[in-house]
């Protein structure tokens, strides 16, 4: 997540707490029958549908039908790379016509170089650091991925579903995403997301593969750190505000804390908010004893510098004493790659069990 500036925008997209709700599921191929429900599918213009299609699909309130796979896709930001991530871990980078997702880095060699020379379709961002309704319908796309419901409202000057179903557009919000609110995310949701995308472009067998090997991955990492006792850890964007006191982007809730139970680790200020992010206080953070540090840099090219001015800051940490700190980027949120963040974890906190 982002430097100060419009934090409001980006937290809005991967952290604005309201009330959690799921984003659907799918069901999957349906038959041609079930596609007559205004979606412009193809067996309303009467063209017969490609092979694995009709797909139909409830997310979020809306049933999208997808006669074939997806040619121009258009990325929103949402201070997220998980979207963009999951269509590159699928080998789906040349259907995306316009990207506006990027963290800067990855835990995945070439990962962040990929990103970058996506297209961004000459698209300049709007004050709510997203895509404006003229421009969106202007690409042309035929899908639009978004984070959250956020990326579709008409409020923030972003094209609304109904307008993008007009123009012959499908929409997908991911994962717990509806209502803006990601704090019930787990690593569950990075499948989910994956295989939504399988289906969708008709590639399930390649999300399948992911995700069993993220789970054998995961599994694995487990088990050697199990029953090893549990370092207090504080999670934290690098230079980022969400709200009024001076640590208010301190994780709290969600696929982190998923990740962290993974990892042989405790997030120590998991009871601090019922959303997805803390708004704490110096004194606060000051009078909490940390075994750890994790550090999530979001456009940040330097993280750790972030966690060498908090050691200086409170040098009473059992982590500033020990000098315990991990950096992360885009593993650690909703992503095809969450295993490698468990193993990053793991390995810096129980380097015992390895």
């Amino acid at each position: 997540m982002p430097v100060p500036r419009r934090l409001a925008a980006a937290a809005a997209a991967l952290a604005l707490s309201l009330t959690a709700a799921a984003c659907g599921g799918t069901s999957g191929t349906s038959d041609a029958s079930s596609t007559s429900d205004g979606d412009g599918t193809a067996a309303q213009q009467g063209a017969a549908p490609a092979s694995g299609y009709p797909v139909k699909m409830e997310n979020c309130g809306t049933t999208q039908v997808f006669d074939k796979a997806p040619s121009r896709v258009v990325v929103m930001n949402g201070a997220s790379v998980a979207e963009v991530s999951t269509l590159l871990a699928l080998g789906l980078g040349d259907r995306i016509t316009a990207n506006q997702q990027s963290y800067g880095m990855s835990e995945v060699p070439g990962r962040a170089e990929a990103i970058k020379k996506l297209p961004t379709g000459g698209v300049r961002q709007n004050d709510a650091f997203g895509i404006p309704r003229e421009s969106m319908i202007g690409l042309r796309p035929d899908l639009v991925l978004s984070t959250t419901s956020y990326g579709f409202d008409a409020k923030n000057g972003f094209a609304t579903r109904d307008e993008l179903k007009n123009v012959g557009a499908r929409s997908y919000i991911s994962p717990q995403g509806c209502h803006d609110e990601n704090s019930k995310l787990t690593i569950e949701d990075s499948y989910r997301l994956l295989r939504d995308m399988g289906r969708i472009f008709h590639v399930p067998d390649r999300a399948e593969r992911i995700i069993a090997a993220s789970r054998r991955h995961i599994d694995a990492v487990a088990a050697k750190v199990k029953g090893r006792k549990k370092p207090n850890v504080m999670m934290l964007f690098t230079n980022m505000t969400m709200g009024s006191n001076d640590f208010s982007a301190v994780v709290a809730k969600g696929i982190y804390n998923d990740i962290l139970g993974r990892a042989g680790a405790t997030n120590v200020f998991e009871n601090a908010s019922k959303t997805s992010f803390a708004d704490l206080s110096k004194e606060k953070v000051a009078a909490t004893a940390v075994d750890a540090l994790v550090v999530i840099a979001y456009q940040d090219p330097n993280p750790a510098a972030y966690a060498e001015k908090l050691f200086k800051e409170f040098p009473q940490w059992p982590a500033a004493k020990n000098h315990m700190y991990v950096t992360l980027s885009d593993s650690i949120y909703l992503s095809p790659d969450n295993d490698l963040a468990v193993e990053r974890l793991a390995r810096k906190l129980h380097p015992e069990a390895f």
